[in-house]
């Protein structure tokens, strides 16, 4: 953690006295080598770590179990001539090969923070999800193409058996990776994981709709296999719009607010912090990095200050789950003397200067 402190002792107009902080960051910035920091930050990094090991360990099972029952759909479909079958293989296939760009974001992401990548390499895991989103568009259109297709040109389908059986091994496969994948993404994190689960949950149910197009055509209805294979079309979509807000939140790092409200409770709880401003979140992968001002006794020298900020980041890692460091910028009280921030005033315009909130700042 990096603690930012104000000289103490002022009085300005952005109301730090009534629970405003600023947005900014300004005034001296300096590193504590506390013996708890440095507990926390390897323990933080060890489950960093874990939490990739743990993610590629889980693609790699879900790349073997989809790329088995991609073989086992693609050689019925080839002989059934089903294309119900065929969107259903297509897509079980693409979701195998989503493993490899997000097991690369993986390794990618263990990579220590550089002097130009000072924040390290953990967005190569949200990037993976933008590639896992063009590979959903792009299969369910060829579904989509294909089912159309053979609505316009009927094709009789043949070994009806092996094709529902197809579908109960596409069913299968699909549910145990989402499981895998949803239940290692939410523990670990990463939103592009739970999204690849979602997307295999969905091709499970997809594959059952199979079966359906099977039943229909051992009566005779030869439409009901393209038919099947648009409704599968459908499913995908859904997926796709799912998955897109996903990846699009943690491209805009959205976080959850009641993570905001968790951490604000937290600091609240902190002995010596008198008001709580700013609470800024945002994931770098599947790890959390944050910002929060908090105002304290004006009174207070500058090592008590610092130790009020260093009880806050305490909190924060032990209060807010996922989260590997926070920034803690301290500020103090109303008090009768010049306003510090009168010289950063030229640098928020539209605030209209001192005496305004700066953004971000809250009562």
């Amino acid at each position: 953690m990096v603690v930012s402190m104000t000289g103490l002792g002022h009085a300005h107009g952005h109301g730090h006295g009534h629970g405003h902080t600023h947005g900014h960051r300004h005034g001296h910035t300096h590193g504590h080598g506390h013996g708890h920091h440095h507990h926390h930050h390897h323990e933080r990094m060890d489950a960093a770590l874990e939490g990739s090991a743990e993610g590629l360990r889980t693609l790699w099972f879900s790349f073997a179990v989809l790329a088995a029952t991609t073989v086992v759909q693609a050689v019925v479909a080839v002989l059934s001539g089903s294309v119900a079958l065929l969107g259903d293989t297509v897509h079980n296939a693409t979701d195998a090969l989503t493993a490899l760009p997000l097991a690369l974001a993986f390794v990618v992401g263990r990579r220590a923070a550089t002097r130009r990548y000072t924040y390290g390499f953990g967005r190569a895991e949200d990037l993976a999800g933008v590639f896992v989103v063009l590979v959903i568009a792009a299969s369910a259109a060829f579904a989509g193409y294909e089912a159309v297709r053979r609505l316009l040109e009927p094709r009789e389908v043949g070994h009806l058996a092996a094709v529902a059986a197809a579908g109960l091994v596409g069913f299968a496969g699909n549910e145990w990776v989402a499981r895998a994948r949803i239940r290692t993404g939410r523990r670990i994190g990463s939103a592009a994981l739970v999204a690849d689960g979602l997307h295999a949950r969905t091709d499970g149910f997809t594959s059952l709709a199979v079966l359906l197009g099977a039943g229909g055509a051992a009566l005779g209805w030869w439409w009901a296999d393209p038919l099947i294979g648009l409704a599968i079309t459908a499913a995908i979509l859904l997926v796709l719009r799912g998955a897109a807000r996903e990846v699009w939140h943690r491209l805009m790092d959205a976080v959850d607010p009641a993570l905001v409200d968790r951490a604000e409770q937290v600091l609240s709880r902190v002995e010596g912090v008198r008001a709580v401003g700013a609470v800024r979140l945002r994931w770098l992968g599947h790890a959390l990095r944050g910002e929060a001002s908090v105002v304290v006794d004006p009174t207070l020298t500058v090592v008590q200050a610092h130790a009020v900020a260093v009880a806050a980041e305490h909190a924060l890692l032990h209060g807010v789950p996922r989260l590997s460091a926070v920034t803690v910028h301290v500020d103090h009280g109303r008090t009768a003397g010049p306003d510090p921030h009168q010289a950063l005033a030229h640098h928020f315009p539209a605030l209209g200067g001192p005496g305004v909130q700066a953004p971000g700042s809250r009562a």
